[in-house]
């Protein structure tokens, strides 16, 4: 029987949050993977429910087309090649929400390095193995959905899964672990210790900076590569350090530096054997003004 309007909200809710994710993945914008699940829901308000023997199968390749739609435009729109500096829309919680059985489920568990990885695939590429990999959706559902065989869709995903593989730096896993390196990066920099910031650094570290646009000077975009450029880097901008508290950023351990409420940037990193080999700032206040965001006070 056909659900009246109240029952297919219902059960579309249930499968908000698992939308969502899949949308995050597929884009690295949380604005435009809201959009996308909005779309699924339209879509679904447009077909005959009868027809439909797994809503959250349907629902799930619905939202993978919609997504895909959207990195085709975002390509065709795009006149040069993604940004070295470009860093994704970071989810941020409170270190306080820790919940171990539930952080897997969550969409902040995919790291900000991965999102990043995903955004030099082509689009046919993301979606195959975003939807098989991350969410064992059969080859055969991906397949219509890229116009090819299961065949080649399975050949579409293993090269996507070879570049995140080569390209995804190996993170230590341990919250505990994250979090002593970033108070220590934290205790330096408030300290105006140059030498410790050297030495929580690993020597090839890369830092990211993503301003936007508009901002100029020292605050720009850029890419910063070794241990001593990082950490004076980080000596120049010591006196935010006093603001920047720890929050949980895509699963992981990291900081926002939040002097009046609003955050002024947000930043991500991955621990290595107790240095930080990979950091990922987002500073652009347009991109950052849209974020919900609760870090941990002092």
């Amino acid at each position: 029987m056909t659900m009246d309007t109240e029952q297919l909200a219902e059960r579309f809710e249930e499968h908000r949050d698992h939308l969502r994710a899949v949308a995050y993945r597929m884009l690295g914008s949380l604005a435009e993977a809201e959009d996308a699940v909005q779309e699924a829901w339209f879509r679904l308000g447009r077909t005959d429910t009868d027809e439909i023997r797994n809503l959250g199968g349907w629902l799930t390749t619905v939202v993978g087309r919609v997504c895909l739609d959207m990195l085709r435009s975002r390509t065709a729109r795009r006149e040069q090649p993604m940004d070295d500096t470009f860093v994704p829309d970071p989810v941020i919680r409170p270190l306080t929400s820790i919940d171990p059985e539930q952080e897997v489920l969550q969409a902040d568990s995919v790291g900000l390095a991965l999102l990043i990885v995903l955004e030099t695939l082509e689009p046919a590429e993301r979606l195959a193995f975003v939807l098989h990999d991350m969410f064992a959706v059969p080859f055969d559902d991906i397949a219509p959905i890229v116009e090819r065989s299961p065949a080649a869709t399975r050949q579409l995903a293993s090269r996507a899964r070879r570049r995140v593989q080569g390209a995804t730096p190996s993170a230590d896993p341990d919250l505990g672990r994250q979090r002593q390196v970033l108070e220590a990066f934290l205790a330096a920099s408030r300290g105006g210790d140059f030498e410790a910031l050297v030495a929580l650094l690993h020597p090839d570290v890369v830092l990211r900076v993503d301003a936007g646009a508009l901002v100029r000077g020292a605050a720009a975009s850029k890419v910063v590569r070794g241990a001593q450029p990082v950490a004076e880097g980080a000596f120049t901008f010591r006196q935010f350090a006093g603001t920047a508290r720890l929050a949980l950023v895509n699963g992981a351990v990291g900081m926002v530096n939040a002097p009046e409420g609003g955050p002024r940037s947000v930043m991500a990193v991955t621990v290595v054997d107790g240095r930080i080999t990979e950091m990922y700032i987002l500073a652009d206040p347009e991109r950052l003004n849209r974020l919900e965001f609760t870090a941990e006070g002092d």
